[in-house]
């Protein structure tokens, strides 16, 4: 009998977008840093996870989801900034908040968090864990 695999964490996720420096930039006001990698691929880095960004209108053979589509996603970024100061940022920035804040249940306990969207309509969870802001 073979082992079950465990997961460990999460290394990267893809997202479809519509417009690859668009979407780059936009992550990029969130605190990310726009990486190339492989054949002139671009990804929004956060520390040790990076989310690659697929353009809507490039095939890649076999390894892209079934019916990838912009704005099909929703997910959270962590941060360790407190949700005044990630308010605050948003509005200089001029991204305006959808939700927030507001308490969630996270994977390791409650969050703090606020909500975006990004150009693609992707919503954007911004959340803290308590005690951490």
């Amino acid at each position: 009998m073979t082992a079950t695999p465990t997961p460990t964490g999460i290394d990267h996720l893809v997202l479809t977008v519509g417009d690859v420096e668009r979407t780059g930039a936009f992550y990029e006001r969130l605190g990310a840093e726009v990486v190339t990698f492989g054949d002139d691929r671009r990804a929004v880095q956060f520390g040790d996870q990076k989310i690659n960004l697929h353009p809507v209108d490039e095939s890649v053979a076999d390894h892209v989801a079934s019916a990838p589509q912009p704005g099909g996603d929703d997910f959270c970024l962590l941060t360790e900034t407190p949700i005044e100061d990630v308010i605050e940022h948003l509005e200089e920035e001029g991204i305006d908040l959808v939700a927030g804040p507001v308490e969630r249940t996270g994977a390791v306990g409650t969050l703090t968090s606020v909500y975006v969207r990004d150009p693609d309509g992707n919503l954007v969870e911004i959340g803290a864990y308590e005690g951490e802001t």
